[in-house]
């Protein structure tokens, strides 16, 4: 096995479990190298550090493994895949839910995520690619699906060298997916849905709808298939408009309210910066949600995001009334904490509004986040407008 030798700043740093190392962290290399495999992972002063994948064309070149000195082999990803479900038992989501979670999990590159019987899986990392068979043998092995597909179609898959590409990879399945979730029947579209074809990570902040909804108009944008929408019909919100630009989505959103027997959910097929726009809806809505797309991916655009994220929630507390609540979303990294809050300090100060904190979440405890420095991606504040 070749080695890969660091930096005295990186080797410190690798003490921690930081799961990334940079191809401006590495100092030279030991050994016929090997892109897409494990290498190991050596201080600056020759000492074992750990085992990572390798690949001499990401600009993470490596993704850590272990610090331990232990075989890299089919045991090792079992043994930790069933460590992550250990994990998901507890929750007892049942349904569907995020089983594998990359990095967080320990295991880089490497998503799986569940929809009743059906398992979808994506691999980001080359390295976890080239042991695709493994993975599905160990998912196989320890889940007993009706049906496994991939969903390797994103861009970030570039970079990494593997292939854009989605497909079964054990069993073939019609791949539009009956599921429940917070006891709501939808369907999911594993092929060519968002994601791995839904928006697992908000699971308990749908949930959370129940005390702020029952009795009111609710209007839930960027409502892609209508997984707030739905959640606020069930908890008897008076009326709900689920506002999406694509008309595809909002079919979607109709058939999964006809299924549920939903009749208090209407759909506009509109742009949602427009509509918030529009003088016409000044203090009409008595709940209002907001769960845009990521404005930013990268640190370059963060500026113009801001913009973004504080104009639609500018808009959208001028159109709530005196007593509403705006339950405001942002799932761009870049976009942390603490420019999420001074975003919506000058909003608040810009619409002449008085707002009360209500509560501040995160995404669902089955997408897990390493607690060393890495910054949460989806953050949610619940505000009541005076």
């Amino acid at each position: 096995m070749f080695k890969i030798y660091l930096t005295k700043e990186a080797s410190l740093k690798l003490t921690s479990f930081i799961p990334f190392i940079y191809n401006n962290e590495v100092t030279k290399f030991s050994g016929e190298i090997k892109t897409g495999t494990v290498c190991q992972i050596m201080s600056f002063d020759n000492k074992f550090l750990g085992y990572g994948f390798f690949n001499s064309a990401s600009k993470i070149m490596i993704r850590v493994l272990t610090l331990k000195d232990e075989e890299i082999n089919y045991n090792f990803f079992k043994e930790r895949i069933k460590q992550a479900l250990a994990h998901r038992e507890v929750l007892n989501f049942s349904n569907c839910m995020r089983l594998i979670f990359s990095e967080a999990d320990l295991l880089p590159g490497l998503v799986v995520d569940k929809y009743a019987d059906i398992l979808v899986v994506q691999f980001t990392c080359l390295g976890m690619y080239n042991i695709r068979e493994d993975i599905k043998n160990i998912l196989v092995e320890l889940l007993s699906p009706r049906g496994i597909y991939y969903r390797n179609d994103i861009n970030i898959n570039v970079k990494e060298g593997i292939p854009l590409e989605k497909g079964f990879l054990y069993n073939e399945f019609d791949t539009l997916v009956k599921v429940t979730e917070n006891d709501i029947s939808f369907y999911v579209d594993v092929c060519n849905g968002q994601k791995t074809g839904y928006f697992l990570d908000q699971k308990l902040n749908r949930d959370n709808l129940k005390y702020y909804v029952k009795d009111k108009v609710v209007l839930d944008c960027f409502s892609h298939t209508g997984g707030f929408a739905l959640n606020a019909a069930k908890n008897k919100a008076l009326e709900v408009v689920a506002l999406d630009i694509s008309q595809l989505a909002c079919d979607t959103i109709l058939a999964n309210a006809k299924l549920n027997n939903f009749n208090n959910i209407k759909t506009l097929c509109c742009d949602a910066f427009e509509y918030l726009h529009s003088n016409d809806i000044i203090d009409k809505y008595d709940v209002i949600i907001l769960d845009p797309p990521a404005f930013t991916k990268s640190k370059d655009t963060v500026k113009k995001a801001y913009k973004g994220y504080k104009d639609i929630n500018l808009c959208a507390l001028k159109a709530l009334k005196k007593g509403g609540y705006l339950i405001t979303f942002s799932c761009s990294q870049h976009m942390n904490i603490n420019l999420f809050f001074d975003m919506l300090n000058e909003a608040v100060k810009d619409s002449k509004r008085i707002c009360q904190m209500v509560d501040f979440r995160i995404q669902s405890p089955d997408h897990l986040t390493l607690l060393n420095g890495l910054e949460l991606y989806l953050k949610c504040v619940i505000l009541r407008v005076l």
